[in-house]
Formats: C-alpha cells, structure tokens, sequence
C-alpha cells in the first residue's frame, strides 16, 4: 500500500493533516437521520416486543453484542447464527466488487450479502432467528402506530400509509442515515487518533505493540487491518474491507458437524456471487472487521468462538506451532468441510510454520499487541477497557501455562 504521509508532507500540510480533517460527527443530525434513531431504539418493531436494532447492537460494547451471538425470534427463544457484529464505522464500507484477481472487498454482514446501509437495515427486522417479523407489511402497521409516526409521516406524506412497500423502504432509508451521521458511530477520538494527531504518546508496549502491528515478519496485522488513512482522507479503519478464511475453531457449543450443511460457509454463499467463477475457493472465507474499538467486544470472529481477545492474538500466533491448543483431538480446521480446509490461510504471516515450531510472536509479544489494540478504543468507551498503563499488560509475560484461559476454546482444549 503507497503511504500517505510523504504526500501530506510534500504538499506542506504536515505528516499530522490527514489525522487533523474534520469528521461527520462534526455535523448534527438530520431530520431522516433523528427518524432513524427512534426506530432503531423501538424494541415495538420486533415480533416479541423486546428487541430493537439497539437490543444486540449496545452502545457500551461499541455498538456490538454483549454476548457474541444473541436470542431473537417472537419469543426470544431462537439463536442467532454469528456473531453481531459492531455497526461503528459501518458508512465507510462499499458495496462488494471484485478485483482482477477475484478477490473481493465490500459488501455488508460477516459474508457481504448485504450491497449498502440500506438494505443492511432491512433484514435483522424479516430475519426468524432476529426481529422476526413475518414481511415487510407487519413491520409497517408496527411503524404507523409508533409514538413517532407523525414524524414519519411529516417527511414521507401521510398517504405513505397506504403503500407499504415504499413506507419500508422509507424506514430503512431513516435507518441508514442514522447510522451515516450519529457521532457515536463515527468518533475517531481513540487514544490512537491522539496520538496520531501529535496530542498524546504511546507506552513504551503500545509503541512495542505498535511496531508489531506493522512488522511484516511479525504481526503482520496490517496487512489486513489496514493502518492508514484512506486516499480519500479517512482515517485509519484498521481493515481493508476484504475476507479472509482463518481456520477459526468451532463453537465448543455447537455439536459436532457430520455433514456440509452443518457448516456456516461464509462468503461462497452469499447471494453476491452469483456467476463468481472462483465461488468454491471462497468457502470458509468471512469479513476483515475493523480493529476500532475490538477491546469493548465481549466475543470475537464470526461464530462468537473467543471471549478474550489476548486469546484472539494468541490463536494467530500459534494456529499452526501448537493446533491442539486450538482444536484439541480435533482435527485441525474444525468449523469448515475437508474439502474445503484449502482455502485457509496459510502463507501469510504469522502463519505458514510447523507444529512444535517457534512461534513468531512472544508471549511478550503478545502482551504489547493487546496494548496497541487498546488504543484503539473510542474515547467513551476508553474507562471501560482500560487496563493497568505500563511497561506490560501482564508485566513478566508468563507462559500461557500459567495463565488463565478466557476462552471457551482453549479452556476445552488444554
């Protein structure tokens, strides 16, 4: 990727300019925008009357789950199939599109099913296992008798009652503006931010941490997690929007897979790929997410599979020197058919070496790469995930077996 900061130079705006432009949480809400936010905090919209966008997507937690995968449906007794996922920084994706390699970015939910803010907003309200709703006509006659439906009614006319494909379509566009302009959605008020922006300084192990981020024989994480800013001057969202297929165990609470539809697929089965010539080597395959605000999330990866996001860094580590941490007498790459255990990533780093090998990152490595990935949390939630701010998160880098496993994964294996 070409770096931004020799142009910002050579143009005399400072290395700091990128980091310095204003943002839309500078702007208030629009009318559409205000709309938007009574409906995705009104729980009336759900089947059961207990479930509202607001329900799994919890300010507290980054506007992401507080368990990983959520209860829905009429009687909030069905269970979600991934893990909900934040909704911070969500205007900056595009639809999905392919590259000339085959490779592709965009898209919205964990498989890219969804093309735009929009529609994204429309189906957790259909969904059996979400708001449960059984179409779009049972969503609007919710709508019509909320306490804000005059103000729908103010900006769509009131006949919009009597159509109620375009009064759904209405809401979801009130929705998507909601989310394009609350300031909680979009801070970039991060430690990090302030740090870029010349207004504060790193710990000696975030900057440790910081440096193996970076380090293509390190971490490595940039490499997905992009950490500049954008051409078009958006700051850094700590992912290049694409997919990846990670090995990530399976679910301990999930049974035990005997056929292919057992499997959650990820990205060869989204409806975006109709036609894609390369479909069967995407199986498996699941969204970048933005590192933005990752230490407020209570559960990690697409199947909810962690807890802990020490263990997050500490499975990339070690994936391959020790798969029994991961997969017990399981066989490695659990949650994905044989056929397809192909397509996992296995060239990049940290990936790529042998069971018993040196992994490439220390425990101490480790430790730094969680405090790097603190700074990244936005400025309200900062109290909240705050750890100890020294030379270390766990200061004499113990090995792991000494230390607690956090995640239901580990915690089986060992």
């Amino acid at each position: 990727m070409i770096s931004l900061w020799p142009l910002a130079v050579a143009l005399g705006l400072g290395a700091l300019a990128l980091w310095q432009l204003p943002t839309p949480a500078d702007e208030p809400l629009s009318p559409l925008a205000a709309l938007g936010r009574e409906i995705f905090h009104d729980p009336s919209l759900s089947a059961s009357g207990q479930q509202s966008c607001a329900s799994c997507h919890r300010t507290e937690f980054g506007h992401a789950s507080a368990q990983g995968i959520e209860k829905g449906g009429p009687q909030m007794h069905a269970t979600g199939q991934r893990n909900v996922p934040s909704i911070r920084y969500l205007h900056t994706r595009h639809a999905m599109r392919f590259d000339k390699e085959g490779k592709a970015s965009g898209g919205f939910f964990w498989d890219g099913r969804a093309s735009s803010l929009q529609t994204q907003a429309a189906e957790p309200l259909l969904n059996p296992l979400e708001m449960a709703n059984k179409d779009a006509d049972e969503v609007v006659k919710k709508l019509s008798q909320a306490a804000y439906a005059k103000q729908f009614a103010a900006l769509n006319g009131q006949a919009i009652w009597q159509h109620p494909g375009q009064a759904f379509a209405a809401m979801t566009q009130a929705l998507a503006a909601y989310q394009r302009e609350d300031p909680d959605l979009q801070r970039f008020d991060s430690r990090f931010d302030r740090v870029m922006q010349g207004r504060a300084t790193f710990t000696p192990a975030e900057e440790r941490g910081w440096a193996l981020f970076k380090d293509t024989e390190k971490g490595n994480c940039a490499a997905c997690h992009t950490a500049e800013p954008a051409a078009d001057g958006t700051r850094a969202l700590f992912t290049d929007h694409s997919y990846d297929n990670l090995g990530v165990p399976r679910h301990p609470r999930l049974p035990v897979a005997t056929r292919d539809s057992d499997y959650d697929l990820g990205l060869c089965n989204s409806k975006q790929l109709t036609g894609e010539s390369n479909k069967a080597e995407l199986c498996g395959a699941f969204k970048v997410p933005s590192l933005r605000n990752v230490a407020a999330r209570q559960a990690f990866f697409h199947n909810a599979s962690m807890t802990d996001l020490r263990e997050v860094i500490a499975f990339y580590a070690t994936r391959d020197t020790d798969p029994q941490r991961w997969y017990g007498k399981s066989t490695a790459f659990n949650d994905i058919p044989a056929k397809y255990r192909r397509n996992v990533n296995r060239s990049e780093v940290p990936y790529g070496q042998k069971p018993g090998e040196q992994p490439r990152l220390s425990e101490q490595d480790i430790d730094d790469l969680l405090a790097f990935l603190q700074t990244l949390t936005d400025a309200d939630l900062a109290k909240s995930v705050a750890k100890p701010r020294g030379e270390s998160v766990a200061p004499d880098a113990a090995a792991r077996a000494d230390r607690p496993a956090a995640s239901p994964v580990a915690s089986n294996n060992r």
